[in-house]
């Protein structure tokens, strides 16, 4: 081939429709995300830290780009999505993404996935994940404050784990509230509670989850609320947590610390990590560490722990490489031409 002569490049698309008919199944979610952690605690990976883009005010929403690299998948991905509060008063999700995929060794693209239900799925897989390794195996009940599009596979995913007892919900809007546990009651086959206050929901819980959308920080979850024992997983934008929280915790796991470390915005432990009550000599450490068996996950049902995820580029990535293999067997997706 002449040196000035292009190779054509060809890449998938799939869009919503196209992911929703592949249905990745529970198991397959979790398969693939767990094997990403696996390969970021042998350090099979690149990371680089997410930034932001805030088009007006930050409490209305913004624009967070992830991207990473996944050797053991010949993948490069970068994230584009888009948080924004008031989605709903215009029938939109809150989210919306897209996920461009790369060959790492030449930059040539691979694939465009509308990434809104992988946003989701990757979100709940990485909680339920973290609490295989961290929570109870006896863990009954489960307290999840928040019912935006990643809470519904926050609650899916650890009940595939867990098979819970009880089931607690709660949000802001009394209608949202209820049809999030309306919904999750019909899907998974049990009763769930919509409750309506951060108490009725976290108070001795085995297992507590805080995904909520706060305009501003403010400590909404009270530490003496947790149950001993109990695992927490806060992960809204602002800080919904006591700063006596971490005071109680035998251990706290992160996803990624570089997405953690002092000098970021946003996040859950954000001012604990500011006011060094968090930090990289004092974290046990990263969930990726514990899948790889490099750290120790849950040492005895006394321990309470914290498990903190920012949201990992490579849960992106690894779902994107299983959707597309699914599509490539169902003959789903689209082909452009690139060049």
């Amino acid at each position: 081939m002449p040196v000035d002569e292009v190779q054509p490049i060809h890449l998938t698309y799939l869009n919503g429709p196209d992911i929703d008919r592949l249905a990745l199944t529970d198991a397959q979610i979790l398969r693939a995300v767990e094997q990403a952690l696996g390969a970021q605690g042998r350090k099979a990976v690149v990371i680089e830290p997410r930034v932001h883009l805030v088009p007006q005010d930050s409490s209305l929403g913004h624009f967070n780009v992830l991207r990473g690299v996944v050797h053991p998948l010949g993948l490069a991905g970068i994230k584009v999505v888009g948080d924004f509060v008031n989605n709903y008063k215009l029938g939109l999700p809150s989210e919306l993404a897209i996920l461009n995929l790369f060959d790492p060794s030449t930059g040539a693209p691979k694939a465009i996935l509308d990434a809104t239900s992988i946003t989701h799925m990757r979100t709940g897989a990485m909680t339920a994940i973290g609490g295989k390794y961290l929570a109870k195996k006896t863990s009954k009940v489960l307290g999840h404050i928040g019912s935006r599009g990643t809470a519904y596979w926050n609650i899916r995913l650890l009940n595939h784990f867990f098979d819970f007892d009880e089931i607690r919900v709660h949000s802001r809007r009394p209608e949202s509230r209820r049809e999030f546990a309306k919904r999750l009651s019909n899907d998974l086959g049990k009763p769930v509670l919509a409750v309506d206050s951060w108490e009725r929901c976290i108070r001795d819980a085995d297992i507590v989850v805080e995904a909520s959308r706060l305009a501003e920080p403010q400590p909404m979850l009270k530490t003496e609320w947790i149950k001993p024992g109990a695992l927490v997983v806060p992960y809204g934008t602002m800080s919904a947590v006591e700063l006596s929280l971490t005071d109680i915790m035998s251990k706290v796991v992160v996803d990624d610390w570089s997405q953690c470390r002092k000098g970021l915005p946003y996040g859950a432990l954000r001012r604990h990590v500011d006011l060094d009550k968090i930090t990289e000599q004092t974290l046990h450490a990263e969930l990726g560490q514990i899948v790889a068996g490099l750290r120790t996950g849950r040492e005895s049902d006394e321990e309470s722990i914290l498990f903190w995820h920012r949201g990992l580029s490579l849960s992106d990535i690894a779902l994107g490489d299983a959707l597309l293999k699914k599509a490539q067997v169902m003959g789903l997706g689209q082909t452009l031409r690139f060049a």
